[in-house]
């Protein structure tokens, strides 16, 4: 008996050991944050109770659905890290806001897609021609480099672009090329009959500046060129004294990330800025006619025109609001939802911080455009979403209504939206016992079922009032 008891009072004791070195542990994490607040400094520590909390955390992520912080209401947010409290730095009108165009694919209308180098255009690209629902999808075919995107019942082409008619206007056309050459090419593919003015809806794809850059570094090293690019700007393309090149062998591969910078000629310098703005402009290429800041200066106003004027664009960065607002704004829907890919070949490259300013520097007229870009297109996701809340918000009171006008009334009829008074008091007629139905009882209704979301205010919901807290915060 007494071996029995002293041996629980071992285990016991043994037990009250455990909780103090837990109870110590745990205290000691906590106080990692206080005493050694730089992970540079005391990164084992950090480490460890990096461990410690993941070890901890285990349990409470088996649920499965849940995801922290409340991020799986929103998946544009969780895929794309996006800030929950998006701040608008530029004042826009209303009809840049609202992108929505009457795209006729049945019709006439062509989208056009101007490709940027290394924006991410080419999984775009195939994105138009593979993944979106139509009623006569695009025939591709392995082996072949473009598909046959026909309209339905008609040999005629609604897509321009890389994967559909060939880089028909020259390699990587910019806009200038673009708006000059596309009408003239879709006329003469298809029949000469009479026929309306076309509509020509052009969409792009933008990148942020710097990994774009390293990007195309990356590209040109493995010996990509652009050789066979036109440049053509008001009716002739630039002369070797215009456009310089950086390179004099066949291509530029093997060249260190310095001699990229260091070239003056080099196109990849300001590039998205340079491909959206009118080039005629500032003279084309001829750059004696202004000062480089003012030859900028008006190239970036134009580009941010042109931006603001297409029909749709989209930024790497944010793939799955690049795919809504490209379904809403040509009312088409893609098969399988974009995903965002982060692990690139610039995102692997180790550049020190005076590297990335001086990318910055060169870059400086993207960067400006890239966050205007940006800007413009985070607020027309935000008013995209709030007018698709408005909308469903709309559909949930009309069904209250049909719901309301099926209502029995206690003498067996019928209560039809008729019978009821109009404006915001009919609530007050039907009574809570008439809305909820009352069991038993001869002459008695038969119980009404009821949405859950019947008793919401139809002036807003507390999400709409955050929405619209945030826009203008």
């Amino acid at each position: 008996m007494d071996d029995k008891s002293s041996g629980s009072s071992s285990s016991s004791s043994h037990h009250r050991v455990l909780i103090v070195l837990l109870m110590v542990l745990l205290f000691g994490v906590i106080m990692i944050q206080y005493v050694c607040p730089s992970k540079s400094e005391c990164q084992m520590l950090h480490q460890l109770g990096t461990w410690f909390k993941d070890g901890s955390a285990t349990g409470s992520r088996s649920s499965g659905n849940t995801i922290l912080d409340g991020l799986q209401k929103d998946p544009y947010i969780a895929e794309d890290g996006a800030l929950v409290r998006f701040v608008p730095r530029f004042n826009f009108t209303k009809s840049d806001l609202n992108r929505v165009v009457d795209f006729n694919i049945k019709g006439d209308d062509v989208i056009v897609f101007l490709h940027i180098q290394k924006t991410g255009g080419t999984t775009f690209g195939r994105h138009l021609v593979r993944n979106i629902q139509l009623e006569r999808p695009c025939e591709c075919y392995a082996g072949q480099k473009k598909c046959t995107c026909y309209r339905p019942g008609k040999k005629e082409t609604w897509l321009f672009s890389r994967f559909s008619t060939g880089w028909s206007c020259g390699l990587h056309a910019d806009w200038t090329e673009l708006t000059s050459c596309v009408p003239s090419r879709m006329d003469s593919r298809e029949a000469p009959v009479d026929l309306p003015s076309r509509n020509y809806y052009y969409i792009t794809i933008l990148r942020d500046p710097v990994s774009r850059y390293l990007s195309e570094w990356r590209h040109v090293q493995r010996g990509a060129t652009w050789r066979a690019s036109l440049h053509v700007c008001d009716g002739r393309s630039p002369t070797l004294s215009e456009l310089p090149s950086c390179y004099s062998g066949d291509d530029w591969s093997g060249c260190s990330l310095q001699e990229f910078m260091d070239c003056p000629y080099n196109l990849a310098n300001n590039r998205q800025t340079r491909m959206l703005a009118d080039l005629s402009l500032v003279g084309c290429y001829n750059v004696s006619t202004m000062s480089d800041d003012e030859r900028w200066a008006l190239l970036l106003e134009s580009a941010k025109r042109n931006l603001r004027g297409m029909a749709f664009f989209g930024l790497t960065e944010y793939q799955r609001k690049t795919q809504y607002l490209f379904e809403r704004t040509f009312h088409l829907e893609f098969i399988a939802p974009f995903t965002q890919l982060n692990g690139t070949r610039a995102s692997g490259v180790d550049v020190p911080n005076e590297t990335q300013y001086r990318i910055l520097q060169l870059n400086r007229w993207d960067v400006e455009l890239y966050e205007y870009a940006r800007d413009l297109f985070l607020q027309r996701f935000q008013v995209a979403r709030q007018q698709e809340r408005r909308q469903a918000r709309a559909r949930r009171q009309q069904e209250r209504r049909r719901l309301r006008g099926r209502i029995t009334t206690k003498q067996g009829r019928q209560l039809k939206p008729t019978d009821a008074p109009r404006g915001p008091l009919s609530h007050s007629i039907v009574t809570e016992g008439q809305l909820r139905g009352k069991a038993g009882g001869d002459g008695e209704e038969s119980e009404v079922l009821i949405p859950d979301w019947w008793d919401l205010d139809e002036n807003g919901t507390m999400e709409d009032y955050t929405d619209n807290v945030e826009q203008w915060k």
